[in-house]
């Protein structure tokens, strides 16, 4: 956790190969509520945390091609975005792989409007 402003930020690395829930509240085939997006994927957060935007981390789900209200899985990665203040958990069914390529690919329609890096542990 970092302690900034006395309140107690999640630390999305803390998330790497561990089993999570996301709650979604953008289903894949959503459109962004402020902008002209389309969701490709589920995008949802994971309850109980806080990040520095002041809301729940948030996460996308891969690998799955459904609309989801709720998926349990593994997070496998973490994208850093440079240019924003948030981190994006990556988190896929416990059983799956998946490269940071078709991490890239999957998740381009919202993050090739940020400077990132794709950071998973071997």
């Amino acid at each position: 956790m970092d302690m900034k402003n006395n309140k107690q930020y999640t630390n999305a690395i803390d998330y790497l190969n561990k089993e999570v829930t996301v709650i979604i509240d953008r289903k894949i085939g959503s459109k962004h509520t402020k902008h002209d997006i389309i969701y490709e994927v589920n995008y949802g957060y994971i309850p109980n945390t806080l990040s520095k935007d002041e809301c729940e981390l948030d996460a996308y789900v891969l690998n799955i091609n459904v609309p989801l209200d709720m998926f349990k899985g593994k997070c496998v990665a973490v994208i850093n975005r440079k240019n924003d203040i948030e981190d994006k958990l990556i988190v896929i069914p416990n059983d799956g792989k998946i490269t940071k390529r078709k991490i890239r690919k999957q998740v381009n329609f919202m993050e090739r409007y940020f400077k990132s890096k794709i950071i998973m542990k071997r």
